[in-house]
């Protein structure tokens, strides 16, 4: 990790066990640059560090510090808070570009292969945090398979999965790494249909961010979904969700019309996303709703081809 491998700190006293402890909370010791009224506090253990009760920011020495007591123990309880306090100070823009200069990116990546699942939520939190950065995406993105997996894999609605999905999210609001998700589209499908509405609404604000670029089309119509998606469009179901499903198919018809595809039917096979949207129990749908009682759908339901 270059500068945080600092002779003086490992002079300083770093151990393992009690003695990482009482380092984690001498960091919290030094003041905070910065203007009036915002004086750094300090703080009389690690939970103050972490509970959130007080906005603490670290300078740049105490996160080098802190990384380098993340690579360094072993004892879970501190490489939870240490993960929490980088997700904290990853919140804010000059420290996400602080703890990547840092190298700490990699050290808080090596986290979410941990099989505590407590270790690899706070690790995949702190790097949703970090991925705000688009230069720090860069290094985020060897992450997206493993990360998948997890997603995919992992525990149905756990909160592991949650975090898995907003760090993904933030990855593909820009296009530039949405090509990763294309052998995941039909995974995604899955997810959004077996999971909780949370966990709906989730995977839908990834879907959406896929569904505004002409250059994912292809993959999200030729993937396999099952027929049970139309369901989100019903009328009876939460706003939250139908609205973004609503999003999602006015976004697929959007990027259609740029690509001049809507009179030229591309080879999709049966099952296929392309065949739930555009066929006729859809049409049905969308005929029901636009006598929905909420003004917001039915804006979203007009803006949407007539059947």
């Amino acid at each position: 990790m270059g500068g945080a491998r600092d002779a003086g700190w490992v002079a300083a006293g770093l151990l393992l066990g009690a003695g990482a402890c009482y380092c984690l909370y001498r960091l919290t010791r030094a003041q905070r640059r910065g203007g009036p009224g915002l004086r750094l506090r300090p703080s009389r253990s690690a939970e103050d560090l972490t509970n959130g009760s007080y906005d603490d920011v670290l300078n740049a020495e105490q996160l080098q510090k802190l990384l380098y007591l993340l690579e360094l123990t072993e004892d879970t309880s501190i490489i939870e808070r240490a993960l929490v306090t980088l997700g904290n100070n990853a919140a804010f823009s000059t420290n996400q570009v602080i703890i990547r200069e840092l190298g700490g990116i990699p050290i808080v990546g090596s986290k979410i292969k941990d099989p505590n699942l407590s270790i690899k939520e706070k690790a995949l939190n702190a790097l949703s945090n970090l991925s705000v950065n688009v230069e720090n995406q860069i290094k985020i993105k060897v992450y997206v398979n493993q990360v998948c997996e997890d997603v995919f894999s992992g525990p149905l609605n756990s909160p592991v999965q949650l975090a898995g999905l907003r760090l993904l999210t933030n990855m593909t609001v820009t296009n530039d790494h949405q090509h990763m998700f294309t052998t995941h589209i039909t995974d995604l499908f899955q997810v959004l249909l077996s999971g909780n509405g949370t966990t709906k609404v989730q995977v839908l604000k990834l879907l959406l961010n896929l569904s505004e670029n002409p250059a994912m089309t292809e993959g999200l119509l030729g993937a396999q979904v099952d027929s049970s998606f139309l369901s989100l469009y019903d009328g009876h179901v939460a706003k939250e969700i139908l609205l973004r499903a609503l999003t999602l198919f006015q976004n697929i018809n959007n990027c259609l019309k740029k690509e001049g595809h809507l009179t030229i039917q591309p080879t999709f096979t049966q099952g296929s996303l392309f065949f739930l949207l555009y066929g006729e129990e859809c049409a049905q749908k969308m005929r029901a709703l636009v006598n929905h009682p909420d003004a917001d759908v039915k804006e979203k339901v007009t803006i949407i081809p007539k059947f």
